[in-house]
């Protein structure tokens, strides 16, 4: 078993399928060892979570709509790595996105439910840098949307 597969075990995590694009764009490029995985929005199974943090989303639950986000992140990133993340060699970066109400600016500790997941799943390989704005509108009303830049294993 993968590395990455059993801390998700450990941690009783089971990760989404990757889900497909909802306009005309792809899920994922890759470019030599470099993989840019597009926005993944705050829903789930179970609808997600949507509206404006800091109106009508707690930052507690900001936080989960970004970890939820992660989840997707992860999703997609197995996905392009034929279903073994053990071949993520580093997230490089996170650009996220929360869609915020006009007097709060906690967008940080919001993105950290991404941040932190990515730590918990991929260890050393999961610290990343990023960029966390606050945003009028995310698309679909979700709460928050992140992109990644990772790096992966050579496939040869």
């Amino acid at each position: 078993m993968s590395q990455v597969k059993a801390r998700l075990e450990s941690l009783g995590i089971t990760l989404p399928a990757a889900a497909t694009p909802v306009a005309n764009y792809v899920s994922y490029t890759r470019t030599g060892n470099i993989v840019n995985i597009s926005g993944q929005i705050s829903v789930d199974a179970n609808g997600g979570i949507k509206g404006t943090v800091g109106v009508d989303v707690s930052l507690e639950d900001g936080v989960a709509a970004a970890r939820i986000c992660g989840l997707n992140l992860l999703a997609q990133m197995q996905a392009a790595c034929d279903g073994d993340l053990d071949n993520v060699v580093r997230v490089l970066k996170l650009n996220a996105f929360v869609q915020a109400g006009p007097d709060f600016y906690d967008i940080p500790k919001v993105i950290n439910g991404c941040s932190d997941l990515m730590v918990e799943v991929l260890g050393e390989a999961g610290k990343h840098a990023r960029s966390a704005v606050g945003m009028y509108k995310i698309p679909l009303g979700f709460a928050v949307e992140i992109d990644a830049q990772i790096e992966v294993k050579d496939r040869r």
